[in-house]
């Protein structure tokens, strides 16, 4: 069977993608999988804009960037940024992101006007990722509640993943794994519970 996984991963500076991108192609390759990711982008500043592309396949890839229209999943720490990337969604794409606005700029849209896009969606998931990363033990852990509710679109065993958020982190202290660890548990619990 081929796997090939097209995910465009966007949030703004601070939020941890460059860790979520890291574990997401960590554990494609602990499962025998190619792996390109494009250059994120936007990361100069803390709150500005960021994004990368990801590809994994069982087959050779030649191009690390997601054309437009062809994006499995859009994997956003905020709501916003979610809605900037829709055009590269497939038909049947999905889309998960942290419902809490980061408002960094002044005319940010209206919350309501976002929720509406969004639902307008046949598959997407909101997921309150400050709520379940406060429960997990740390603010910061956000990014990896999020890996865990986009865990079940990514065609990636939940268990590698886990394994790939152990090796990201391998150099910090063991709370702080395990803290990682219960953050992305509850967002693949909070995922499940949504489909």
């Amino acid at each position: 069977m081929t796997i090939q996984r097209n995910l465009i991963l966007a949030g703004v500076g601070g939020q941890g993608l460059l860790a979520l991108a890291a574990i997401i192609g960590e554990a494609a390759r602990a499962q025998g999988l190619h792996v390109l990711q494009a250059e994120v982008h936007g990361m100069a500043q803390r709150g500005g804009v960021v994004q990368s592309h990801m590809r994994y396949s069982s087959d050779p890839i030649h191009s690390a960037l997601v054309k437009m229209g062809t994006a499995h999943l859009i994997l956003s720490l905020e709501p916003m940024e979610a809605l900037r990337y829709l055009p590269y969604l497939e038909s049947d794409g999905a889309v998960v992101t942290n419902s809490v606005p980061f408002k960094n700029i002044p005319d940010y849209p209206a919350e309501d006007e976002i929720k509406s896009a969004l639902s307008a969606l046949e598959n997407h998931r909101a997921i309150d990722a400050v709520d379940l990363a406060k429960q997990a033990g740390a603010l910061q852990a956000a990014n990896m509640v999020m890996l865990g509710a986009g865990a079940p679109f990514l065609v990636l065993s939940p268990d590698t993943l886990q394994e790939g958020i152990r090796t990201v982190f391998s150099g910090k202290p063991d709370a702080i794994i395990e803290t990682n660890l219960l953050a992305f548990q509850l967002g693949f619990e909070a995922s499940e519970a949504a489909a």
